[in-house]
């Protein structure tokens, strides 16, 4: 709040005022009417502190690196991942069984009404027991064994795709952590203000009730509390919501504390982040397997074009034989099969058309990738050195103001100034703590940034 200029003269007249007040007073001028004291409902009512969950019982405490590997361990989200490559590799095996051979068995029992006859001769009986195994191998099939090794890529990729949801969700994590950390400090924050607040409160309380006081700095000095004290409860509740956000991104029944303040410190230099980010990064290695699948379609749609060859066998079993030989007791036949395909309807054609486009969408997507990590890199050094930077400028301020509020308030207490100057300057060591908490944060953040752009996180 911007403080009032008074003139020289000005203060001078109130001075003059203020003497001739007190020698008024003393020839027996009428005594002043009693202090105005207010009514119940108009005294600040703050609330009895009571054990609660957002002061850290009935919650599980646990470190950085703890809270990181529990997310990695236990959250649902990689156990779908998990899953999905599973999924991949069950399709692989469906399309592998195309390759292998295929071995059948099968029976059959035929009855007539009676036996028939040739010459004499039962040439079909009465009833025929057929029992046959057929052997399906292929022999030359190229589109098989191509599929087989897409389906083989397929099953890479969705790994590779694993890795970068562990990092998305690693960086979920940490943040949280982090988070609890900044609205700790916030929340600490916010009781300190009103803490203040409530001191200078108790000061104007007590000298107005002593007849020294004015209700107007009192009134003030209660709404400053009131509205430190709704700022309070606010943060209360941020830092509940963030330590149930840690807790479902661990998978934890209850709220998670932060153990202690250790986050990494230890930060690679620009060249090796550079390599890092282009080499180790999962997003951008996950991006490079899925181009070199879609890639590897392109080269191989030859395969579509090549021949194929089946070899088919098939032992046999009748009960019971003729004379005739028309139903053998044993027995077994073969065939070699030879497939070209020569026309489909441009089928082939509009599929390698198709392969073509994926594979152009999925080098356009590294080439993405790859420049957003460089310029990951790029930013979060440049914000790591800015946010050292605001950090040690808001420590500065935070100190320069807490000194300016113990200034006013020893000015106040000798009647030097109005409580408008502590009011002020409450407010603003108030909000220096605030942006203090807030530059802590954000070198934390740039920090772990680095960390997560260089693919040194997890």
């Amino acid at each position: 709040m911007p403080r009032t200029f008074v003139p020289r003269p000005a203060l001078a007249m109130i001075a003059a005022l203020s003497l001739y007040s007190s020698a008024a007073f003393a020839q027996g001028a009428p005594p002043a009417p009693s202090p105005y004291v207010p009514p119940p409902d108009q005294v600040p009512r703050l609330p009895t502190p009571e054990p609660h969950v957002s002061e850290g019982e009935g919650m599980e405490k646990v470190t950085f690196d703890q809270a990181v590997k529990r997310a990695l361990a236990k959250n649902p989200t990689i156990a779908e991942a998990v899953e999905e490559i599973r999924r991949y590799h069950a399709l692989m095996e469906e399309v592998r069984s195309a390759s292998l051979p295929i071995l059948t068995a099968g029976g059959s029992y035929t009855r007539l009404d009676s036996n028939r006859l040739e010459g004499g001769l039962v040439a079909i009986p009465v009833g025929v027991l057929n029992l046959n195994v057929t052997l399906t191998v292929p022999l030359i099939y190229p589109r098989g064994w191509v599929q087989w090794g897409e389906a083989n890529d397929l099953v890479d990729v969705a790994r590779a795709n694993g890795e970068d949801v562990r990092r998305t969700l690693a960086i979920a994590a940490a943040r949280g952590y982090l988070a609890i950390l900044t609205q700790k400090r916030l929340v600490e924050t916010a009781r300190i203000a009103r803490d203040n607040a409530k001191g200078h409160y108790d000061f104007t309380r007590a000298e107005r009730v002593g007849g020294i006081g004015n209700t107007l700095d009192e009134a003030r000095a209660a709404q400053e509390l009131t509205t430190d004290e709704v700022n309070l409860q606010n943060q209360k509740i941020a830092l509940f919501r963030a330590r149930e956000a840690l807790g479902v991104l661990i998978a934890s029944d209850v709220a998670i504390d932060n153990a202690d303040e250790s986050t990494p410190t230890e930060m690679p230099e620009y060249n090796d982040a550079m390599n890092a980010a282009e080499n180790v990064r999962a997003d951008v290695r996950a991006r490079r397997r899925a181009a070199d699948a879609t890639a590897r379609t392109v080269r191989q749609a030859y395969a579509d074009y090549l021949p194929y060859l089946d070899l088919v066998a098939a032992p046999f079993y009748n009960d019971p034989t003729t004379a005739l030989g028309t139903y053998p007791p044993t027995g077994w036949q073969g065939q070699l099969v030879l497939t070209l395909p020569l026309y489909d309807g441009g089928l082939r054609y509009g599929q390698e058309h198709e392969r073509e486009a994926l594979a152009g969408e999925a080098r356009l997507s590294v080439e993405a990738t790859l420049r957003q990590a460089k310029s990951d890199v790029r930013t979060a050094f440049e914000e790591i050195r800015e946010a050292d930077v605001a950090l040690d400028q808001a420590r500065q301020s935070s100190a320069f103001a807490k000194h300016a509020l113990d200034l006013a308030n020893l000015a106040y207490r000798a009647g030097a100034t109005t409580n408008l100057e502590v009011i002020d300057a409450e407010r603003q060591a108030r909000d220096a703590e605030t942006q203090e908490a807030i530059a802590e944060d954000a070198a934390r953040e740039a920090r772990l940034d680095l960390l997560a752009a260089s693919g040194r996180f997890p």
